[in-house]
C-alpha cells in the first residue's frame, strides 16, 4: 500500500509495518514548499571552512584560476603525484576569499569530497542554508536532492570540491549542475582528462616558501631569521611543514629559525627514516614538525595533545565543537574546566595544528596531522601505541556520549545528527573493526538506524553487521542488545530488498529474545511481530496473519487493549488482513482500533492518523473506493495542518487518495493527484527516494489504465530505469517496474514486447521470490493474459491452469484473489469457444466472492457479469437475467438509482430480457433508462446511445417497426459523427436499420 514502510525496532520495541512511527510533527512556512529551481540565494550562505590567514605566492596558479573561472565549467586542482599538504586546498580557499566576489559568484559553497557520504552530505547543508526550515523534515538524502534542484535551476555559483579520492564520487553531480562552477581539489594526478583545466600544483618555490615564513614569524614585529632560507629548504619548502613550524616561532620568539632546526635535527633518526618506502616527503615532514610542536604543546598543556589524538579519529572538516568537551584530560579519566577546553583548543590553534571556524564552533584538522596522530610509533612519545589507542577510545566515548540519548526518528533532532554521522563514519571508517569496543558497537546501532530511516539503507547494512558482530561477540546471541541490532539488521536488509536475509535475521532475533525473557514479554510479541511483517513483506501472508493474531491476542493479555503495543499490534493485523484480502475483517477490526487511538494517543497523535489511514485502505479494498475518497480527504487535511504538507505521512494519504480516484473510475482525478504527489516527494524525499519512485510508476499506471500509452510507456520506462540503478535488478520494487511497463505494451497493442518483458519478470520472480510468492503467481497471469490477447490461446490457458492450481494450493480456496484468476481461464475458454468449460469456472468465481466479499463487491459484480456473457455466449439467454438483476440491484443500493453505472446495468437487463424473448419488460425498463441517461449523460454519450440501440431493438422485436426505424437512424448518425464508421455500434445500427426498412417495405409491398 502506497506510503507504507519498513519500520525499524528502536530500544526492542515493536516495528509495524506499514506505519511510521516516529512522535514529532513538524508543520512548515509557505515560502519553503516552493520548488528549488524558484528559491533565491540568501545573502551570507558563502561557508569558507577557514580563511587562509598567511598566504604567499602562487601568482600564476590564481591567474590561471582568474582565467578558468570566468567562464562556467569545472576546474580540477590537484598536487602532482599526489602530493599531500603543498596547499591544494588554501589555494582555493585564497581564491574564493579575495577573487570569488569580483567575478560576482554566488554563493560559494565547501564540500568535503571525499566520499560519497561527504558529497551528500555537503549537498544537505546547502539546501539547509537555503531553506533553513527544511533541517527538521526533510532526510539526508532528500535535502541532497533539493540542493542538486537548486543548482541545476539557477546559474552563478561556486561550489569547492575539496580532497576528491575518487571522481565517480562527484560525477553525478557534475552531469546534473551544469549552470555554475566547480574548483575541485584532489591528489589524483591522471584522471581529469575533461578538466577545463588542471593545475599541477608543486611546493612553493624558495623564496615564496621564505616569504611564507618571514610572514608568519614576523607578525607581532621584527626579528632574528638567521637559518630561515635552510630551514624552509629542509622542511622541503612543504607549506603545511613551514606553517607548522612558523607558529611554534611565533609563539616561541627567542628562538631563531636556526634554533628549530637544531630541534628538528634533534629528532632520532628511525623517526625520519622509519617507513621511508611507504611514507612521502609530505608525511615524514610532518612527522618531524609534529615532534617539536607537540613537545612544545605538551609542556604548557598536556590536556591539549590528548585533545588532538582524540580528534585525529573524527572527520578533518566541521568537527563539533562540543565533542570535544566530553573528552577527559590525563590518565585518570577526569573531566576538564571548560576553559581548560578552550584553552587548548586555542593552544593547538596558535600552532596551526588545527583551524577553528568561531561561526559555526567546529573545527578543522589537516588530513595529514590526523593520519600522524592515529599512527603508533613506540619511538615517539606523542603517538606511544598505548597513547594512540586511548585518544581512538576516548574519541569513540566522547561521540558515544553525544549521540546516546539522540532519536533518529524525532525529525527535530536530523540536523545534530547530520553533523555527527561524517564523524561516525571516519571513526568506523579508521578503526579495525576487531578492535571494536561496546561504544562503538552502540555508536553503529544507531548510526544504522538513522541512516535507514534516512532512505539510506545500503549505508546503514555495513554499520548493523558490524555492530551485530560486536554484540555477538561479546555479549553473546541472546543478550537483549544484540537482538535489537538484530532487528535493525533485518529492517535494513528489508530495505535493500534481501527479503531471505532479513527473515533470517528477524527469526534469530525472535529465538534469542524468547530465550532471554520468555515468551510472554513484550519484547518477545514484539519481535514476533516485526518477524511476521518481514514475512509479509515476503508474501507469507497466511503465516504471517497467523503469528500476528497469537501477538495480538497475547498482547490484549498483558497489557489490555488500551496499551500503545497492543494499538500497534491491532494495525498490522488489519494490515495482514488487507494482504489476505480479508478486507471486512480488516475494516471491522481497523474501525474500532482507530477509535482506541484517537482515546488514548489523541486526534492528531502520528500514529491516530496511521490508523485511520490503514482504516481508510480497508474501506477501499472492501469495495467501496468512493466512500474511500472522503475519508482521505479528511486525514490529509487534518495531517497537512498537524504535519505540514511535505511530512511522509500526509504524502503518504495523498498517494492513497489518488488511488482511491484511481478505483473509483476517475482515471483523470487520480492522474492529477499523481502528478502533485509526484512532484511534492521529489521536492521533500528526493527523486532517488524509494516512495518517490513508487509515486512515479503509480502514475504511469495510471496513465496506462487511462488508455494514454504515449505518456505511459517513457514514465514506465524511466521507473524501471531508476530502480535499476538505486534499488538493483533483483529488488521486488525494480521487477514490478519491469511488469508495469509489459503493461503499457500490452495496452498499446505491442504484444511482442509484453510478452518478452513479461517472460523476464516471471523468470526472475521464480527465482528470486521462488513459485509460491504472490508476485511470481501474478506474473503467470499477466504472461498469459498477454498470450490470450494476442490469440495464442494454446499457450494461455496452461498458464492460467498453472496459477489457478498454484493459488489454489497457495492461497486456498477462500482467497479474494481466486475468483479473478477463474475468471482470465475462463474467458480463455470463450475466447476458444468453449462456454462449456467456462461456465462451471465462472460459478465457482461467483460463489467465492460473495462468499468471501459479499454481494456487493466490485469482484462480485466483476464474476456476475462474466457469468451473465458466458450464458448469452451459449445462448442461455433465460440464465442470464437473474444474473443481470442482481448486477443492477447490487449498483443501486451501493451507487443509487440515478448513478451512470446502476443506469448502464438497468441497460444491459432489459436488454437480457430482450434476448430471453420478453420485450414487454424489457421496454419500460429500456424507456426509463432512455430517458434518465439522455438527461444525465447527454444524447452523444455512448451509453445513452447503446441504450437507444437496445429500445429500437425492443421496438423491432415487438413489431413497433416506424418507432425502430426512426431511433435506428437516430443512433446511426450520432454513431457515425461521434465513434466513426467502423465502430461496433456503428455497424449494428446500420444493419438493423436496413433490416427494419427491410421489413417495412416487405410489409407495404404485401399490403
Amino acid at each position: 500500500m502506497t506510503g507504507s514502510g519498513n519500520a525499524v525496532a528502536d530500544n526492542g520495541g515493536i516495528a509495524v509495518s506499514g506505519i511510521y512511527n516516529d512522535h514529532s510533527s513538524v508543520l512548515l512556512p509557505p515560502e519553503v514548499l516552493r520548488a528549488a529551481a524558484k528559491v533565491k540565494a540568501p545573502r551570507g550562505m558563502d561557508d569558507l571552512p577557514y580563511l587562509p590567514g598567511h598566504f604567499v605566492g602562487r601568482e600564476a596558479e590564481l591567474q590561471t584560476l582568474d582565467s578558468a573561472l570566468r567562464v562556467s565549467g569545472q576546474v580540477h586542482l590537484q598536487a602532482v603525484h599526489g602530493l599531500g599538504g603543498v596547499g591544494k586546498s588554501a589555494l582555493a580557499a585564497h581564491w574564493v576569499a579575495t577573487r570569488a566576489r569580483s567575478q560576482r559568484l554566488r554563493p560559494v559553497r565547501w564540500i568535503t569530497a571525499d566520499s560519497p557520504a561527504g558529497v551528500e552530505q555537503g549537498l544537505a547543508a546547502l539546501a539547509i542554508a537555503l531553506q533553513p526550515a527544511l533541517a527538521k523534515v526533510l532526510t539526508t538524502a532528500a535535502l541532497a536532492e533539493y540542493a542538486l534542484q537548486w543548482l541545476a535551476g539557477h546559474t552563478g555559483w561556486l561550489l569547492v570540491l575539496d580532497n576528491v579520492t575518487d571522481p565517480a564520487d562527484i560525477a553525478g553531480l557534475l552531469a546534473r549542475a551544469p549552470g555554475g562552477r566547480f574548483l575541485i581539489t584532489s591528489r589524483l594526478a591522471t584522471t581529469w582528462t575533461t578538466a577545463t583545466t588542471v593545475i599541477r600544483l608543486d611546493v612553493l618555490d624558495p623564496a615564496e616558501s621564505l616569504a611564507l615564513l618571514t610572514r608568519i614569524t614576523t607578525a607581532a614585529g621584527p626579528r632574528d631569521l638567521d637559518g630561515a632560507a635552510e630551514l624552509c629548504a629542509d622542511l622541503g619548502h612543504l607549506p603545511l611543514g613551514v606553517v607548522q613550524a612558523a607558529a611554534y616561532l611565533a609563539r616561541n620568539p627567542m628562538l631563531t629559525p636556526r634554533d628549530y632546526l637544531g630541534l628538528l635535527r634533534e629528532d632520532p633518526a628511525g623517526t625520519y627514516q622509519r617507513g621511508g618506502e611507504g611514507r612521502t616527503a609530505a608525511e615524514r615532514t610532518v612527522a618531524r614538525v609534529w615532534r617539536v610542536t607537540l613537545n612544545r604543546v605538551s609542556e604548557l598543556q598536556p590536556y591539549a595533545v590528548d585533545l588532538l589524538r582524540a580528534m585525529a579519529w573524527y572527520g578533518p572538516d566541521r568537527i563539533p565543537a562540543g565533542l570535544l568537551d566530553r573528552i577527559p584530560a590525563g590518565t585518570v579519566e577526569t573531566m576538564p574546566a571548560p576553559r581548560d577546553v578552550a584553552g587548548a583548543i586555542g593552544l593547538l590553534n596558535a600552532y596551526s595544528m588545527i583551524d577553528v571556524d568561531p561561526a559555526t564552533r567546529t573545527l578543522a584538522m589537516h588530513r595529514l596531522v590526523q593520519g600522524l596522530a592515529r599512527t603508533p610509533d613506540p619511538d615517539d612519545l606523542h603517538r606511544d601505541p598505548m597513547l594512540v589507542h586511548v585518544g581512538r577510545y576516548r574519541a569513540t566515548h566522547a561521540l558515544h556520549e553525544v549521540v546516546l540519548p539522540l532519536s533518529w526518528r524525532d525529525p527535530a533532532l536530523w540536523p545534530q545528527w547530520r553533523s555527527l554521522i561524517p564523524h561516525i563514519d571516519a571513526l568506523a571508517r579508521n578503526t579495525p573493526a576487531a578492535e571494536d569496543l561496546p561504544d562503538m558497537a552502540a555508536l553503529l546501532n544507531q548510526a544504522g538506524g538513522y541512516l535507514h530511516g534516512q532512505g539510506l539503507a545500503d549505508r546503514a547494512v555495513p554499520h548493523l553487521e558490524r555492530a551485530l558482530a560486536h554484540r555477538e561477540r561479546h555479549q553473546g546471541p541472546d543478550h537483549p542488545e544484540t537482538s535489537h541490532v538484530l532487528n535493525n539488521l533485518a529492517a535494513a536488509r528489508l530495505g535493500i530488498g534481501d527479503l531471505a536475509g532479513a527473515v533470517a535475521l528477524s527469526e534469530r532475533a525472535v529465538a534469542a529474545t524468547v530465550r532471554h525473557w520468555g515468551e510472554d514479554h513484550p519484547l518477545s510479541i514484539g519481535a514476533q511481530v516485526n518477524l511476521a511483517a518481514v514475512h509479509l513483506e515476503a508474501g507469507e501472508v497466511d503465516r504471517a496473519t497467523a503469528m500476528i493474531e497469537q501477538a495480538l491476542a497475547d498482547s490484549l493479555r498483558l497489557g489490555g487493549e488500551g496499551h500503545y503495543a497492543t494499538i500497534m499490534t491491532r494495525s498490522n493485523l488489519a494490515t495482514a488482513y488487507l494482504a489476505a484480502g480479508h478486507f471486512d475483517r480488516a475494516l471491522e477490526l481497523q474501525t474500532r482500533n482507530a477509535a482506541i487511538c484517537a482515546r488514548v494517543l489523541g486526534e492528531d497523535h502520528p500514529d491516530t492518523h496511521a490508523a485511520r489511514l490503514i482504516l481508510t485502505q480497508a474501506a477501499q479494498a472492501a469495495g467501496d473506493p468512493a466512500r474511500a475518497v472522503p475519508l482521505y480527504e479528511r486525514l490529509r487535511r487534518s495531517q497537512e495542518q498537524a504535519l505540514g504538507e511535505d511530512h511522509p505521512h500526509t504524502l503518504a494519504t495523498r498517494s492513497n487518495l489518488a488511488s482511491a480516484h484511481r478505483a473509483s473510475g476517475n482515471p483523470g482525478r487520480a492522474i492529477e493527484e499523481y502528478e502533485q504527489v509526484v512532484e511534492d516527494r521529489v521536492r521533500a524525499l528526493g527523486e532517488d527516494h524509494p516512495h518517490t519512485l513508487a509515486a512515479r510508476g503509480q502514475l504511469a499506471d495510471a496513465h496506462t489504465e487511462a488508455g494514454d500509452t504515449e505518456r505511459a510507456i517513457p514514465l514506465c520506462a524511466r521507473v524501471l530505469e531508476d530502480r535499476l540503478r538505486v534499488l538493483g535488478e533483483d529488488h521486488p520494487d525494480t521487477l514490478a517496474a519491469r511488469e508495469s511497463l509489459a503493461g503499457a505494451h500490452r495496452e498499446a497493442g505491442d504484444l511482442d514486447r509484453a510478452i518478452l518483458l513479461c517472460g523476464q519478470v516471471l523468470d526472475d520472480r521464480l527465482r528470486v521470490l521462488g513459485p509460491n510468492h504472490p508476485d511470481t503467481l501474478n506474473s503467470q497471469s499477466n504472461l498469459a493474459l498477454v498470450h490470450m490477447q494476442r490469440g495464442d490461446l494454446d499457450k494461455a490457458i496452461p498458464l492460467f491452469e498453472e496459477a489457478l492450481a498454484a493459488r489454489l494450493r497457495v492461497l486456498g480456496e477462500d482467497h479474494p484473489h481466486l475468483p479473478a484468476t477463474r475468471l482470465n481461464l475462463a474467458s480463455a475458454h470463450l475466447e476458444a469457444g468453449d462456454p462449456g468449460r467456462a461456465i462451471p469456472l465462472l460459478e465457482q468465481a461467483l460463489a467465492t466472492s460473495v462468499r468471501t466479499l459479499g454481494e456487493d463487491h466490485p469482484h462480485t459484480v466483476n464474476a456476475l457479469h462474466g457469468l451473465a456473457s458466458a450464458h448469452r455466449d451459449a445462448g442461455n439467454a433465460a440464465e442470464a437475467v437473474p444474473l443481470c438483476e442482481r448486477i443492477h440491484a447490487s449498483h443501486s443500493r451501493t451507487l443509487g438509482k440515478d448513478d451512470a453505472q446502476t443506469l448502464k446495468s438497468a441497460s444491459h437487463l432489459a436488454l437480457a430480457h430482450l434476448e430471453a424473448g420478453d420485450p414487454e419488460r424489457a421496454l419500460p425498463l429500456l424507456k426509463a433508462t432512455y430517458r434518465a441517461q439522455k438527461h444525465l449523460l447527454g444524447p452523444g454519450h455512448i451509453d445513452f446511445l447503446t441504450t437507444a440501440h437496445n429500445l429500437a431493438l425492443a421496438h423491432h422485436t415487438a413489431g413497433r417497426l416506424g418507432k425502430a426505424i426512426r431511433l435506428y437512424g437516430t443512433v446511426l448518425f450520432m454513431s457515425v459523427r461521434i465513434l466513426g464508421e467502423d465502430d461496433p455500434l456503428t455497424m449494428s445500427a446500420r444493419a438493423h436499420h436496413a433490416a427494419a426498412t427491410a421489413e417495412r417495405d416487405a410489409r407495404r409491398t404485401a399490403r
